[in-house]
């Protein structure tokens, strides 16, 4: 029974912490925008500063050799 003395305020203390958090992140803005990042693995190759991107933009800017070289064509 004495330990229910110190149980039951350090149950009450926790829940308080944790209704205290979740205001905090929501004041924060920390679930303005769920769907954009979930969004935002499929649209990665748009990014300018994707490295993979620009090479393959670069490449496809740049005419063959092979179709440049063709004589008489």
């Amino acid at each position: 029974m004495p330990a229910l003395y110190i149980l039951i305020p350090v149950a009450i203390a926790l829940v308080g912490f944790a209704i205290w958090l979740f205001f905090w992140a929501v004041d924060s803005g920390q679930y303005d925008d769920l769907d954009g990042p979930a969004h935002s693995i499929l649209f990665d190759d748009e990014d300018p500063k994707h490295t993979a991107a620009v090479s393959q933009a670069q490449q496809q800017d740049q005419p063959k050799d092979s179709q440049q070289d063709k004589p008489g064509a």
